[in-house]
């Protein structure tokens, strides 16, 4: 039998609530389930290593990025325990979660030590710097900008960010992304073979079994960041085209539109950010899943939503329309305007719902996380170079 390679991965996100956080989260229990060898490397809350990981904690005048997210420019002072803890484990390759903190980290011990490098693509960062950007120019204090001055400055800031990004992918011997457009996009960019890797879901957790509300409105969800990338000051509009009726939002998460929101919608839940069991019955207790994001790598909130027989409505822009057929299992809005029609259409005839729910469910059922990981350990079985001469005497 042959020997099981040795990944040490290098996690920009674990404990947070994100994709990112739960597909590592995902392949390191894999790991463990099958004895696999895996160093895991990752922010946590106290600077410590075990057997099968290296925990960091990130200085407090680290950069935020968002709610539950930072970026540690001074996370250098952490290099030689980390150099120690991968001289110990001998990995065979390093795999790296993007051009985060920890991420750039791993792209450094993989040069250091003449390692591959595998490298995974989870956060559309030129969109969501282009989007925090007009964010900040939509602002009344930038009011003096010409428009078209301000969409040149944003687009110019996307094209850049994007350009940086390839460099980074462009180091990586093979790289992972999680859905067609973003694999063709970063072939092109690269020149090289991208995987595809799609997200799992757990269908015993998030399973319609959960739903328990009797009070007759018909409620309209959202889970995720509350960010602007989100897209999601389109629910006050949305809100503005209801019909009459007893409807409600439950919005899970929270962000910088968390204020925004709760200002302006007149009937509306806000839970914070859910995990496990509390989330899986937030969503099971929706009637319909509304998400207008546009910069999704995946949607792995949609897919959750499903799971649990709430179909969603989803933009046809970034990775959430994959997961939808639209008209059987939820529906892809071609605009913000067409996703509002959607919603008051789906809301004024229900009897729609139960054919949507059941396909949601049966949609969801598809993808399982073991055989997301198992196909990820394929690809690094198919990766050449062993350790080099330079690595054994590095590492002896």
């Amino acid at each position: 039998m042959p020997r099981a390679v040795r990944v040490a991965y290098f996690a920009d996100s674990f404990h947070e609530v994100n994709g990112m956080a739960r597909t590592s989260r995902e392949l390191d229990a894999y790991a463990r389930r099958g004895e696999l060898p895996f160093l895991c490397i990752r922010a946590g809350e106290t600077t410590r290593t075990t057997a099968n990981a290296v925990e960091l904690r990130r200085a407090t005048t680290s950069i935020p990025v968002d709610k539950d997210l930072a970026f540690d420019p001074l996370l250098g002072r952490h290099l030689l325990r980390v150099r120690n803890a991968i001289r110990r484990f001998k990995p065979d390759l390093i795999h790296s979660t993007g051009p985060g903190d920890i991420g750039l980290m791993g792209v450094y011990f993989a040069h250091h030590f003449d390692l591959p490098l595998v490298a995974s693509w989870h956060h559309n960062l030129h969109e969501l710097a282009a989007r925090r950007l007009q964010f900040i120019l939509d602002h009344p204090l930038f009011s003096f900008l010409p428009k078209a001055y301000a969409d040149f400055v944003t687009l110019l800031t996307e094209r850049g960010a994007l350009e940086g990004v390839a460099l980074f992918y462009k180091l990586a011997q093979a790289t992972f992304a999680p859905n067609p457009a973003l694999v063709d996009m970063l072939e092109d960019l690269t020149g090289k073979r991208v995987h595809l890797m799609p997200r799992g879901v757990d269908t015993d957790m998030f399973h319609p079994s959960k739903r328990f509300r009797q009070d007759g409105s018909f409620t309209l969800g959202f889970a995720g960041r509350l960010q602007p990338e989100k897209n999601v000051r389109l629910l006050v509009d949305l809100q503005k085209h209801l019909p009459a009726g007893n409807h409600k939002f439950v919005i899970v998460g929270d962000g910088f539109e968390r204020n925004y929101l709760a200002r302006r919608l007149k009937r509306a839940d806000f839970t914070g950010f859910l995990d496990g069991d509390d989330l899986a019955k937030a969503y099971a207790n929706m009637d319909l899943f509304v998400y207008p994001s546009c910069t999704d790598t995946y949607g792995t909130a949609v897919q959750e939503a499903m799971a649990c027989g709430v179909p969603p409505v989803v933009r046809d822009q970034g990775g959430p329309h994959y997961l939808v057929d639209s008209g059987v299992n939820g529906y892809v809005a071609r605009s913000d305007a067409h996703l509002i029609r959607r919603v008051v259409d789906v809301i004024a005839d229900p009897t729609r719902l139960p054919a949507l729910r059941a396909n949601a469910r049966e949609a969801a059922c598809r993808t399982s996380w073991e055989r997301v990981c198992d196909d990820v350990w394929n690809v690094y079985d198919t990766i050449p170079g062993l350790p080099s001469p330079r690595l054994s005497a590095l590492l002896h």
